[in-house]
This record gives C-alpha cells, sequence and structure tokens, in this order.
C-alpha cells in the first residue's frame, strides 16, 4: 500500500532539491572562474608577439653627369663606409668613359653659362646655399658618419660650407670690377681688360674635410663662369652626390657641374689628358709624384693647374679670391679713339 506524501513534506522536498540545484550551479560557475583566471595567468605570462624585422633600405648613389644621374657605364660600384667601418652606402665607381661623357656634357653648357649674366649666375648660387640649408640636418648626419667627429664639429662644418657657397655666390658680379681695367697706353687707343671664364676645369676634391672642402674648389670655379668636372673620391662621395640631389633640383642648367665618384689615380690621368679640358686643380692630390705626372700630361694642350701648396690647407681659412681668379683669362681690346 503506497504511502501519500503530505503537502508538508513535499514543499520541503521540493526546497532541497532546488537547494541541491543552486548549489551544484554555484559550483560550476566557480570551476569556469578558475578556468578563464588560470588561461589570464598564462596570458599574461606568455612572451609578447615579436615585432616584425624590418630590413635597411641600402642605398646605391649614382654618378651625377649633364644634369642626370647615370649608372657607371663599367657597371662597377663601391662600398662607403663610416669611420668605424660600418656601411653608409654604394657609389658608383667612375671609369674613363664616364669622364670623357662628363667633359662632353661640361663643354655642351660652358656657352650658355658663361653668357648668362654675373647676377643671373649669382642668384642660381645664391638658391643652391638655400637648399643646402633646407637639407643642412642630412649633411651633417652624412658629414659626421664619414669623418667620425662630433654632432658639434659636423654642424661647424655644414654652417661653414653653407656660408662659403653664400660667400662665392656674392662674388660672382664683383670679380670683374677688382680684374678689369682701362689701362694707358701712348696712342690715339682705349686699351681695356677685363676677365673671362677659362673653360671646363677638372676638379679634385680633398677627401677631408668632406663638405668644406668640396665647397671650397666647386664654388669659386662656377662662379665666375667656368664649367665643371668634379672627382670626389672614396668616403667623400656621400655629400658629393648628396650635393649633386640639391645641383639637379635647382635653377643650375645640366652639365654646369659633373660630379664622378671614385679613384682620382684611374681618373687623374684620362682628364689630364683630355684636349677638351681646359684647367685642373688638384687640391685633392696628396701624392706629390702623382700631381707632378698630371701637371706633365696637362701640359699637352697648355692647361692651367693649380697645384696644392706644400703646407698643409686649412680649408677654414678666409679663402680670399685666390680660387676665383685660378681659372679667368685676360681679354684685352684696343679701341681707336672717336671710331
Amino acid at each position: 500500500m503506497s504511502e501519500t506524501k503530505s503537502p508538508a513534506k513535499k514543499t520541503a522536498a521540493k526546497k532541497t532539491a532546488a537547494a541541491a540545484a543552486a548549489a551544484a550551479k554555484t559550483e560550476k560557475a566557480a570551476a569556469v572562474d578558475a578556468v578563464v583566471a588560470d588561461d589570464a595567468v598564462v596570458a599574461t605570462t606568455a612572451s609578447p608577439t615579436p615585432a616584425p624585422v624590418r630590413l635597411d633600405v641600402r642605398k646605391t648613389y649614382k654618378l651625377y653627369i649633364g644634369g642626370a644621374f647615370p649608372r657607371s657605364e663599367s657597371g662597377r660600384s663601391y662600398q662607403v663606409a663610416a669611420a668605424d667601418g660600418t656601411f653608409l652606402a654604394n657609389a658608383a665607381l667612375a671609369s674613363r668613359k664616364d669622364a670623357r661623357d662628363a667633359v662632353t656634357k661640361a663643354r655642351g653648357a660652358f656657352s650658355g653659362w658663361s653668357g648668362a649674366t654675373a647676377y643671373l649666375r649669382g642668384q642660381i648660387l645664391y638658391r643652391i646655399a638655400e637648399m643646402l640649408e633646407g637639407r643642412r640636418e642630412q649633411f651633417v648626419a652624412e658629414v659626421r658618419a664619414v669623418e667620425g667627429l662630433s654632432a658639434r664639429q659636423a654642424e661647424a662644418q655644414v654652417d661653414a660650407a653653407i656660408d662659403r657657397w653664400v660667400w662665392y655666390a656674392g662674388w660672382t658680379d664683383k670679380i670683374g670690377q677688382i680684374r678689369s681695367s682701362a689701362n694707358p697706353v701712348s696712342g690715339p687707343y682705349w686699351n681695356v681688360s677685363s676677365p673671362e671664364p677659362t673653360g671646363v676645369v677638372a676638379l679634385f676634391a680633398p677627401e677631408r674635410p668632406a663638405l668644406l672642402g668640396l665647397v671650397s674648389v666647386l664654388a669659386p670655379a662656377i662662379a665666375v663662369g667656368n664649367t665643371a668636372v668634379l672627382v670626389a673620391q672614396d668616403s667623400a662621395a656621400l655629400p658629393a652626390i648628396a650635393l649633386a640631389e640639391v645641383l639637379a633640383t635647382s635653377d643650375l642648367p645640366g652639365g654646369v657641374v659633373n660630379i664622378l665618384t671614385g679613384k682620382a689615380a684611374e681618373l687623374g690621368k684620362p682628364l689630364a689628358e683630355h684636349l677638351d679640358v681646359d684647367a685642373l686643380d688638384l687640391a685633392g692630390i696628396a701624392d706629390t709624384e702623382f700631381a707632378t705626372s698630371l701637371e706633365q700630361a696637362a701640359a699637352e694642350n697648355l692647361k692651367r693647374v693649380l697645384r696644392p701648396s706644400s703646407a698643409p690647407t686649412d680649408w677654414n681659412d678666409a679663402p680670399g679670391t685666390t680660387r676665383l681668379t685660378a681659372f679667368l683669362e685676360t681679354k684685352t681690346v684696343w679701341h681707336p679713339v672717336g671710331a
């Protein structure tokens, strides 16, 4: 005979079952929380995802010929290293063919550049100085790297180079006033002498100071109306090609300045013997015997040659007008009075 539960007992049983279910639910939630907590601990203690490795974009600089940036026709290049030996960039290793191409472009640009007014040349050179100032930080970094200078020393050199460029820009319309003359003659004539640019000048820039030395030989040569083929040796290639990028985006006509990077030992003789080169500046040739051999080769077509002094050159000294007048010819005109 089945036992019938009273309403009180049924109510008590339901309460007991509800309490058991609630306890089971609480225990399950606690277990889930524990797993989540363990996962959080694992997540916080695991090593972070490594950042992606970014490779440096290594530069390979080209030559600057005729206002363009061609590769060396030989396909060669060399590494430019910092003072501590670390890699900085690749530079084109110019060949004799590159030197001949540069002379051709310089000769083609000579008539237009020498025929421009002195005022216009000064304005163009001053614009280059403005652009140098705008890229000052880049030049400071490059000079500091190639020469191993402190930040203050590199800044001082770059500032001196920019100031010197401005200084030569100011001389373009003044050099004629100190080099021209009305000559006293006995007779019914006017006799007047005036300076004219020599022509195509091959310049060998000193390797140190990398930027100031380069500016000190290049700016005076083009300020008076010459066109130039500049040889920047070894690590001096870095600021030289940076300067070429400035020239290419300035108002300077293509071909007025042509920059070859590489070895003076390879490029010196072809330039010295080239019959379309009118003058040589051997400022960057430290080897006395090599400088003498280049001077002898230059005698073939009576080139003007500016030899470095026997004492080391201090490029920080006031430049004077020596390099302005080194590559000037004097033209004298006789004219009858009253004609």
